[in-house]
């Protein structure tokens, strides 16, 4: 498999990952919302992942003070299951950690079993249940963390 470059978005991105943000969920955030949290949003930090210098992937996190929190991450579907968002996550969490970040946090449906298996993988546990979060379906969200630390 080739190199997988992993680096930081830039507004230029923000057309190929809206298109990778429809393609991977049912409640898509908007163009604009990529942009605002880029040029307006001074806890943001996202990353693309390129595969064959396309970019296949992303992830967004917030850092406040010593505490991330995953925003999304998406990988093309016709690219997934070929370790690619484990290692954006892996740079994700790494990134996290330089900018001192002791722990990191995301939600996940509690449907979404192949996600949850990668941040289990990752050092990632259980550590709640968001009732009714996801607005499309009312489907619960599970809260997971790991120590970065």
């Amino acid at each position: 498999m080739s190199e997988v470059d992993i680096r930081l978005m830039t507004v230029e991105d923000v057309d190929k990952v809206h298109e990778i943000e429809k393609n991977s969920f049912t409640m898509p955030w908007t163009k604009e919302s990529f942009w605002n949290e880029l040029t307006n949003n001074y806890f943001a930090v996202y990353h693309v992942a390129e595969y064959e210098g396309e970019i296949v992937g992303y992830c967004g996190m917030w850092l406040v003070l010593d505490e991330s929190q995953i925003t999304n991450i998406a990988i093309l579907p016709e690219y997934r299951g070929r370790g690619l968002g484990e290692k954006l996550l892996v740079a994700v969490m790494n990134a996290a950690k330089k900018k001192g970040a002791a722990v990191m946090s995301l939600e996940v449906r509690v449907s979404n079993e192949p996600a949850q298996g990668l941040y289990k993988k990752l050092g990632f546990q259980p550590g709640g249940i968001r009732k009714n979060y996801y607005s499309d379906n009312q489907e619960d969200a599970l809260v997971m963390w790991v120590r970065l630390s």
